[in-house]
């Protein structure tokens, strides 16, 4: 395991300090505030903790209040809304300099047999062919090497690769607001941390990364990495359809239907690398052009 993933695994790894009360860590992002995947991955972490293990999460469903100090730890406070016969549901609220920044609601069901069908998986290209986050970012003179210094930083526990270019790296004219990644954690996840919940809490952590790209692409905007939007992300929603690994490659298939009012809408669809359909996302921001 390299040395970045067991840092995120450190940082997702919340300290108990009372009864259904947890407390976690932060360190800066790309932008001057707590990244909202980190945020959103550490409280799923909280509801978790009180539920038995053999009930995996089902869905979530976020809000984003305020932007995190990332010079401070976060206080994450369970309420134990429900236990049921097949169900269990949690909210979680995130607590800094005493105001709330997150809220939280997730359930989590125990395994049943039921119904089965899914969308099919898009095409996409062999993971393995595509340039790694490094590669891409060699050629993009055009961004401040403190934005590519960031970005690195932020994504060396993750193997994140476009399959076309993000939208820092072409812009100008607009896209198809659709957006594909394929990623994994860089390593392999084993021993007493390979769990059902972590492999979900790391999808939620990554989930957050690229799910405006699309917004972006519409628009032919090269967005936070070059300036020329500001924005954040409003509310965050996932559902947690089959098993999956996040250290083995997964398609992460995103598209914008939608922007207005300041806001962009995205959705997207998470796939294992032989097809099966793992997640459904869906996220809005505010996306605003600075004046």
């Amino acid at each position: 395991m390299s040395q970045a993933l067991q840092d995120l695994l450190d940082l997702l790894d919340l300290e108990p300090i009372e009864e259904n009360i947890f407390r976690g860590q932060s360190r800066s992002a790309v932008v001057p505030r707590v990244f909202g995947g980190q945020v959103a991955a550490q409280a799923l972490v909280a509801a978790g903790r009180t539920v038995p293990a053999d009930r995996p999460p089902h869905s979530l469903h976020a809000y984003f209040l305020r932007m995190g100090d990332p010079g401070a730890p976060i206080v994450y406070d369970v309420e134990r809304i429900r236990d049921g016969r097949s169900f269990t549901t949690r909210r979680v609220v995130a607590v800094q300099h005493g105001r709330p920044i997150f809220s939280l609601s997730a359930s989590f069901q125990e395994h049943e047999e039921g119904m089965d069908h899914q969308a099919p998986m898009p095409p996409a290209p062999d993971p393995a062919a595509l340039p790694t986050s490094q590669e891409r970012f060699r050629g993009y003179d055009h961004l401040d090497p403190r934005v590519v210094e960031h970005f690195l930083a932020a994504r060396e526990a993750i193997d994140l690769r476009y399959v076309e270019e993000p939208p820092y790296g072409q812009y100008g004219e607009p896209r198809e607001p659709h957006s594909q990644v394929w990623f994994r954690t860089n390593g392999k996840l084993d021993g007493p941390v390979d769990n059902a919940l972590l492999h979900i809490v790391l999808a939620t952590y990554v989930s957050d990364m690229t799910l405006l790209d699309s917004v972006l692409l519409a628009h032919g905007r090269g967005g936070w990495a070059v300036g020329d939007v500001v924005g954040a992300s409003l509310d965050h929603a996932m559902w947690f359809h089959r098993p999956f690994r996040a250290d083995e490659w997964l398609l992460y298939d995103q598209e914008s239907p939608s922007a207005s009012g300041g806001r962009g809408l995205g959705q997207a669809r998470i796939y294992t690398q032989d097809g099966r359909l793992a997640v459904s996302v869906i996220q809005e921001g505010v996306v605003r052009v600075p004046r």
